[in-house]
């Protein structure tokens, strides 16, 4: 018998746990998207506001604020120049004690000395450089010149490699040992890896070795040379962003260090091969520091390294180039600028975007993001929701017709049953029928038991609402006008919520959305949600009602509701070559086409109900004309209630059938 044993799920995510709720999030896009934004805007907005709620978290907005603050704090947290200053201020101090030593010498060896003293050159550097062989008579002098060349030397250091300053600390020749060698097998490796005979191997003994001189703990080598190209290329930084004396004097500085230490040929070796693996570092670039407080050169190094650091990741949480995606922001970055808790809200948005997509709300199609029919019922339903709860609770009903049908929800009551019935069966009214018409009895054979006897006459059935099929034809305006007047948006929610309101409530309906500009075009479900209106001159009603006549053509048995939301007059036309003709004002040719099919509308027993967004003169007058010819009636809400108004009066024209 096989034996089985149970335990908690280790590999890889929960395969039962419930899917990632991202509808929260598609709600919040919906937001932009129903007021006239594009997926890839409402996504980015989205990115950038963050989680509202219970997830509270942050978004990019929030993150580059705190970047940018501090890159502010950063730029003045010093001056590049503090090495240099404290430099010269112990070689002052060094020669001052040696002429406080030679002062009361009356020896001419005093004087011979005091004038090399003299004669030292006036760049810092220089200076150094004549006094590395000078015998110093003080002793406090020579010990001081002494902590001179230790300042550079771990300051020097401590620019190429973050935490040589505190492994220098102690003047010990064996750690300035340890040093040479670590150079020495570092480049090495790095030689050995150009040859393609580098493993894993051999980093991870190079590290066993040397770890301690690397306290941001690299995994491998690509790690290694990424940490010490960063910390070189702000060396390089540092030294483009002084003054020409001063680069000169540090320069010099640093190449007397790295002799003396008997590090140059290394340095000049591992400075080589980084800049051969990255180049793509802005290694002569410029940042100015403006604080008062003197830096020294390895504390200098690494407020330009995060300077370099948060300059792309600002760049990288813009996301304001094309193509922009969450995946091209470092979370190592992320993590040293920001700290833990701004990774584990990057991985937040980042779950987002991914779920959107996963879960078949969002649809990439060569490079372009898009909604998917899901998302716009997703859409469809919320801008419904807007709609009903504006409207009265008394308003809310299905359209029904009164006399009993066999399609709709139960209406609570039953009559008897009559051949040809097709609803359910009351069952209980049906059991009290038989009983008060005496068919209760008793079956003595069948051991006692109590029986009840039915009849036909005794079967009632459940009365359903008997729901009416109607032909729906929404024609929005989609010429530029409704734009400039700022009702696009709500045109394009109106039509979401239409649409969603027949799909869910009414699916025995035939709805058709028509949108007309220059001309007339039948809009998918699927594309409501990110269409635009049009950039072209022209209102071509005359166009949608043509095919809004097909669509009731085809369904001659449905009841047919047309509704004409538009904020403009007609001005445009089809000619009989099937071509747009546009005039301002509207040509009588216009006018009259339009009305033409207004009036075989009313020949189909269409009712046209309009809702104007606009108050000019014209349009009244033409609405008016529609309305007297037709018997429909005409609005004019706001944009912001126009879904309560063509919602409702839906309701209305289909509760009155």
């Amino acid at each position: 018998m096989t034996a089985y044993r149970y335990g908690e799920y280790h590999d890889g995510p929960d395969p039962l746990a419930p899917p990632y709720d991202v509808r929260a999030a598609l709600d919040e896009m919906g937001d932009a998207i129903l007021s006239g934004s594009t997926p890839v805007h409402a996504l980015r907005d989205l990115l950038k506001r963050g989680l509202p709620g219970a997830q509270d978290r942050r978004g990019l907005d929030d993150m580059l604020r705190e970047v940018r603050r501090r890159r502010r704090d950063l730029r003045e947290s010093g001056r590049l120049d503090g090495t240099l200053e404290k430099a010269r201020a112990l070689l002052d101090k060094a020669i001052g004690q040696e002429r406080a030593e030679l002062f009361p010498d009356p020896a001419d060896d005093a004087r011979l000395r005091e004038a090399e003293l003299d004669a030292l050159p006036d760049d810092t550097a220089g200076a150094i450089q004549e006094l590395s062989s000078y015998q110093w008579r003080s002793a406090a002098a020579r010990q001081t010149f002494e902590e001179l060349r230790d300042l550079l030397r771990r300051e020097v250091l401590d620019a190429q490699f973050r935490g040589l300053r505190e492994a220098l600390a102690n003047p010990d020749p064996a750690a300035m040992e340890r040093v040479r060698q670590m150079m020495a097998d570092l480049n090495e490796m790095l030689e050995k890896d150009a040859r393609g005979e580098h493993t894993q191997a051999d980093f991870d003994a190079f590290m066993a070795k040397h770890g301690e001189l690397f306290p941001e703990k690299p995994r491998n080598l690509d790690e290694l040379v990424d940490i010490l190209a960063r910390r070189a290329a702000a060396t390089q930084r540092m030294l483009a962003s002084m003054t020409p004396r001063q680069r000169e004097e540090l320069g010099n500085l640093m190449s007397q260090t790295l002799d003396q230490a008997g590090l140059a040929d290394q340095m000049r070796r591992l400075g080589e091969s980084l800049y051969a693996r990255r180049p793509d570092l802005a290694w002569d670039a410029t940042e100015r520091l403006t604080g008062e407080e003197p830096l020294g050169m390895g504390d200098a190094v690494t407020a330009l390294e995060e300077l370099a650091d948060l300059s792309q990741l600002e760049s990288a949480l813009r996301q304001d180039y094309p193509g922009a995606r969450l995946d091209d922001i470092d979370e190592a970055a992320v993590r040293r600028a920001l700290g833990r808790s701004a990774v584990d809200d990057l991985e937040a948005l980042k779950r987002i975007e991914r779920e959107l997509e996963e879960q078949g709300y969002l649809l990439r199609r060569r490079g372009k993001l898009e909604l998917t029919p899901k998302a716009v019922r997703r859409l469809g339903e919320t801008a419904l929701r807007r709609v009903f709860a504006s409207l009265d609770a008394g308003r809310r009903g299905d359209h029904d017709q009164h006399d009993a049908g066999s399609a709709g929800e139960l209406t609570g009551s039953s009559r008897p049953w009559r051949f040809g019935d097709e609803q359910p069966v009351d069952v209980v009214r049906t059991l009290v029928n038989a009983v008060r018409a005496g068919g209760l009895r008793t079956d003595q054979a069948g051991g006692g038991r109590t029986a009840v006897k039915l009849s036909v006459d005794d079967f009632e059935v459940a009365e359903t609402e008997r729901r009416s099929a109607a032909a729906v034809c929404l024609l929005v305006d989609l010429s530029y006008s409704m734009a400039l007047r700022g009702t696009w948006a709500a045109a394009k929610q109106t039509a979401l919520a239409l649409q969603a309101l027949v799909a869910s409530k009414f699916p025995q309906d035939a709805v058709q959305i028509i949108g007309f500009s220059n001309y007339a075009r039948v809009l998918q479900p699927d594309e409501l949600a990110g269409l635009d209106w049009d950039m072209v001159q022209g209102t071509n009603l005359h166009h949608a009602l043509l095919i809004a006549g097909r669509h009731l053509d085809r369904h001659p048995d449905f009841e047919p509701v047309v509704l004409v939301v538009t904020d403009g007059e007609p001005t445009a036309h089809l000619l009989r070559n099937g071509r747009s003709a546009f005039e301002w004002p509207p040509s009588p040719e216009t006018l009259e086409l339009t009305l033409s099919e207004v009036d075989k509308m009313t020949r189909r027993r269409a009712t046209i109900n309009v809702f104007m967004l606009a108050g000019d003169d014209r349009l009244k007058e033409f609405v008016d004309e529609v309305a007297r010819r037709n018997g429909g009636r005409v609005f004019s809400p706001s944009a912001d209630r126009l879904g309560e108004y063509v919602v409702s009066d839906f309701l209305r024209v289909r509760r009155a059938r």
